[in-house]
């Protein structure tokens, strides 16, 4: 009994240390997309308003870690469009709900992104968009989730025994500033190039709780992608991404491949498949489809880092929905009055 109860403790100790690590490594960063290009307003500000249509709404979800621990959900969705006095104004929201960990450490963002088009040519086949961008953020656990070391009465762990703790806050809240370009050679929807670098939390937000400062790390972005035309059907959609913040580094490379099934007197709809790696991590596969004025996309990372013994090599599944809005735009007709003395 001895020996189980002691098993039973170390287990939970386990657990707890492992769920605090996790927990730690996020808490100074920022969440992060394995479809990177499916959520251009996080990715930079300088994105906002920048797409073929009248208004622009996406929907993320991620959901990682399921084999190892509590899984880690996240879900964000943003709206944008271009300014009805001035096309060349980009203006959108974006809002993103992260939960990790068994204290549900609980991450929750409102984020207002602006941007400008710059044009470098007149007939616009190169530009360039500053961004900006300001949130709102607000972050919490549930210490009673927890297990401590008091709370193990000698023969199991007792959760109506005291914790001992005493956490000041289980809340923060501070706000962030960012701001970003990006540049864009466009000579036709398929064959163009946009790339851009982007700077996050230029302020340091405090994000402690336990009474001392702990500076939220500016995280920086870089990203370029393309799509390139292959023949009558065949298209290739290359990206690559780098973010650092503090001490983490994330790199992403890969490249898509599209087909059109039809793209004629109305109707659209084409096929995406792709492969991509994020260094000393993981790689990953997705998959999408263009229909109409939606798009639909899937990936799955299989992980290979040295979490492997608890991941099993499963990582994430995520999955991005994106709708272009296009308002109807009636074709004006001039009427000739004939002159009376025809």
């Amino acid at each position: 009994m001895n020996i189980y109860c002691s098993l039973l403790k170390n287990l939970r100790a386990y657990s707890i240390i492992l769920t605090l690590l996790l927990s730690t490594s996020v808490l100074g960063q920022d969440i992060h997309w394995s479809q990177f290009n499916d959520n251009p307003v996080f990715q930079n500000p300088g994105n906002t308003g920048q797409f073929d249509g009248d208004y622009r709404f996406i929907a993320n979800y991620r959901d990682q870690w399921r084999s190892v621990t509590v899984p880690f959900n996240t879900v964000s969705i943003s709206a944008d469009t271009r300014a009805s006095f001035n096309k060349n104004l980009g203006i959108g929201i974006l809002l993103f709900h992260d939960v990790v960990g068994d204290g549900k450490f609980r991450t929750m963002e409102a984020q207002l992104n602006m941007s400008y088009m710059l044009k470098l040519t007149a007939d616009s086949t190169h530009s360039i968009r500053p961004g900006f961008n300001i949130g709102l953020n607000h972050r919490q656990f549930n210490a009673n989730q927890f297990y401590f070391d008091s709370q193990f009465d000698g023969v199991q762990f007792n959760p109506a025994l005291s914790t001992n703790e005493n956490f000041q806050s289980q809340r923060q809240s501070n706000f962030s500033i960012g701001m970003g370009a990006i540049y864009q050679y466009y000579r036709n929807d398929r064959f163009n190039f946009t790339g851009g670098f982007s700077v996050f939390n230029l302020n340091k937000p405090n994000q402690g709780f336990f009474g001392s400062v702990v500076e939220r790390d500016i995280r920086m972005n870089f990203f370029a992608k393309g799509i390139y035309k292959l023949n009558y059907d065949w298209d290739l959609v290359p990206g690559i991404q780098f973010n650092k913040q503090g001490a983490y580094r994330e790199f992403l490379i890969g490249s898509s491949v599209k087909y059109t099934l039809v793209n004629r007197l109305g109707e659209y709809r084409a096929l995406y498949a792709g492969a991509f790696y994020r260094n000393r991590d993981a790689a990953y596969l997705s998959i999408g489809m263009d229909y109409q004025s939606w798009f639909f996309g899937v990936s799955y990372d299989v992980n290979f880092s040295k979490l492997v013994p608890a991941s099993r090599l499963r990582g994430g599944l995520e999955i991005a929905i994106r709708y272009i809005m296009h308002h109807f735009k009636p074709k004006k007709i001039v009427h000739r009055i004939c002159p009376d003395y025809i």
